[in-house]
């Protein structure tokens, strides 16, 4: 009985831990995938005639420093599995294709640049091996590195790069500028916990990165996942066909995620550190791109590093793969109080895309940026207080000309559309005010009387089709999703649909909307891939997360309905850690205190922190353990496997497309 209830409740969170970054690699090229049609060409023309592709500053900015990549393009794990490489965007030297916005083949041609550059006397960066930039500060005894790449194996291969040219020196700090984990998630793979411990390394974050990265990628960790599998194309093949970028760099590495905490917070704009010798003024921004956010400033080098504050490319108020809702007005003063506090700055780096060099140049950049994040926030409201409603403003509001004309400003990865109903939500929620919406139908029933109210699901494929043959995707795309929602089976309708979403797909210059509608075509004609996991980045997220936030992940778990009715009280203690949480659960809730049980409970369960994880999320039989007195049972073994019992696995794989 204790082994099936030990395996029982450690198979809580195999998925819930799943960082975006563990997915797989991209299957094989993408089947039966329509060709551009002359609307879609169309289309492109368009394009080239409005943008001023003339313009070749950003390559020169990109091109910049470049001292060398890897000889060996692919960076694997220590078993040898494929984590990212490095040869897979050459397609992009070429010439733009058919099935892919222009705009967004020039983004993805930046983007694809890889390999190390020196941006300053002190400061390099590596580029192009992961969706973020890895930044190296030359200290007076080694290395500082800010952000650390979204895996362990791209972070090494980085570091090892950086090494290889510049010589060998040790990490002496880590800086994460946020709580994302293409951030800091390739941690463990240039520094050692135990260094960190022992005070030998620095970790420097903004105060409240821990809470921030916990909330954003762990308790709602499953659905956002599944939902960034859509954003980041990460089923589809990278080519002019499937992936092309990601917006914000070149895609998602998939190796092996880390989390180790901070050891220093910064909370105060105008903080000082003097690290391994390098002067640092810090900017807090908390609420702007993340909800712990911070900008470094190098005084003595008029360098600044602007996080991911300011980008290659509008970013997201809220991103299609959910996340908090960010406040557009807060991010676009953030730029002004750094443009006032930094703009005597020389050089401008970030976390994503390349530097900017030239004061004129980076005065001008900030306070454009700046302005299409305040102009966004400013007419969403305007147009929100003369009551129009989310889909109404994001259908209307546009750019200025002179925003709207530097390229990043342009919607590679967050689009005004998106974003004007992120503001209208920020403030008004997803309810719109109207009746009719206050409690809506759900999908399938919804097509079912869709479709029945159009006369059968023939006359909606019919009218689909036309819609098709006219060009107008979205509404052909509209229709069908009535119809598969109505019956997942129709393969007629499935197809059409896909095939809009291929024409909307090559059509869009949003990388998060291309990848959404080439994704969305995939499932519907292969149905949703099996899961994949990565036991090892799983643990590895989980090993350094403070005892609350595992009790966090137990308690979004719960089956109320399992629970009902029922009461338990349990004691949990790391005996290496000193850490101890009490649990209660009635009413369907479970209630966690990081306080030793006030009174009796049911059991008590006492492990090191290795084992508690092997025994609670690891699938690892504590038995023997527990015979061999490692791991102390006191109380009613029954405790435990009722809430194993009550606990519900996410689906890491849930449908989208189809119900």
């Amino acid at each position: 009985m204790k082994t099936a209830l030990l395996i029982g409740v450690g198979m809580l969170a195999l998925a819930s831990c799943t960082s975006v970054a563990d997915r797989p690699p991209a299957p094989p090229p993408l089947a039966g995938a329509e060709a551009p049609s002359s609307f879609t060409r169309a289309a492109h023309d368009v394009v080239r005639s409005e943008r001023n592709f003339a313009d070749t500053r950003d390559f020169d900015f990109a091109a910049r420093g470049f001292i060398a990549t890897r000889k060996d393009p692919m960076i694997a794990t220590a078993a040898g599995q494929p984590v990212w490489n490095l040869a897979a965007f050459d397609f992009l030297e070429g010439a733009s294709s058919e099935t892919v916005n222009p705009s967004l083949w020039r983004q993805g041609q930046l983007m694809a640049k890889h390999g190390l550059f020196q941006v300053s006397e002190r400061i390099w960066q590596v580029r192009g091996f992961d969706l973020a930039n890895i930044t190296f500060v030359k200290g007076d005894a080694g290395w500082i590195v800010i952000d650390t790449l979204g895996s362990d194996e791209t972070a090494k291969a980085a570091l090892d790069l950086a090494n290889e040219h510049l010589g060998a020196r040790p990490v002496t700090a880590v800086i994460y500028t946020h709580s994302h984990t293409d951030h800091f998630g390739g941690t463990a793979g240039i520094v050692q916990l135990a260094d960190v411990r022992a005070g030998k390394v620095q970790v420097i974050a903004p105060e409240g990165f821990l809470e921030a990265a916990v909330g954003e990628n762990v308790i709602a960790g499953p659905a956002m996942q599944r939902r960034a599998m859509y954003q980041f194309g990460i089923p589809l093949p990278k080519g002019e066909n499937g992936l092309v970028n990601a917006g914000i760099g070149p895609g998602l590495s998939t190796g092996t995620s880390s989390l180790i905490p901070p050891t220093k917070e910064i909370g105060e704009t105008g903080e000082t550190m003097t690290v391994d010798g390098v002067k640092m003024v810090f900017q807090f921004t908390p609420g702007t791109e993340a909800p712990a956010e911070m900008n470094v400033y190098f005084p003595d080098w008029k360098i600044v590093d602007m996080a991911e504050n300011a980008n290659a490319t509008q970013h997201n108020i809220l991103t299609p793969r959910g996340a908090v809702v960010r406040d557009a007005k807060v991010w676009a003063e953030g730029l002004t109080e750094a443009l006032r506090l930094f703009g005597d700055s020389d050089v401008l780096i970030a976390s994503h895309g390349w530097p900017r060099f030239g004061n004129d140049v980076i005065r001008d950049y900030l306070g454009k940026h700046r302005d299409a994040y305040a102009y966004l926030h400013d007419q969403t409201v305007r147009l929100m207080n003369k009551g129009l409603n989310g889909d109404e403003i994001a259908a209307r509001l546009k750019l200025p000309t002179e925003l709207e004309n530097e390229w990043y400003d342009r919607p590679y990865y967050g689009s005004l559309s998106f974003n004007s109903r992120a503001v209208y939500q920020f403030y008004m929620g997803w309810y719109d005010a109207n009746p009719s919406n206050l409690a809506p139908t759900p999908p399938v029933d919804t097509g079912k009387r869709y479709v029945e109210a159009m006369g059968g699901a023939a006359r909606v494929k019919e009218i689909a089709r036309g819609a098709y043959d006219k060009g107008d995707y979205a509404w052909a795309a509209e229709l069908l999703n009535h119809a598969v929602m109505a019956d997942a089976s129709d393969a007629e309708a499935k197809d059409l649909l896909a095939r809009s979403y291929d024409q909307l797909g090559w059509q869009a210059e949003p990388s998060t909307w291309r990848n959404i509608y080439l994704t969305g075509a995939k499932e519907l004609r292969e149905g949703v891939g099996a899961p994949r996991a990565n036991p090892a980045s799983q643990m590895a997220a989980l090993a350094n997360l403070p005892l609350g936030a595992l009790m966090d992940l137990l308690a979004v778990r719960l089956d109320s309905e399992k629970a009902a009715g029922q009461t338990l009280k349990l004691a949990f203690v790391l005996s290496d850690s000193n850490e101890r949480s009490y649990v209660s659960i009635a009413n369907g809730v479970l209630v966690h205190e990081e306080i030793a049980a006030p009174g009796p409970v049911d059991v008590t369960l006492t492990a090191t922190r290795a084992d508690f994880l092997g025994g609670i999320f690891g699938g690892q039989p504590l038995p023997p353990k527990i015979a061999s007195g490692a791991v102390k049972l006191e109380g009613s073994p029954q405790a435990l496997l009722k809430l194993s019992q009550w606990m519900d696995a996410p689906n890491p794989v849930f449908p989208i497309v189809t119900r």
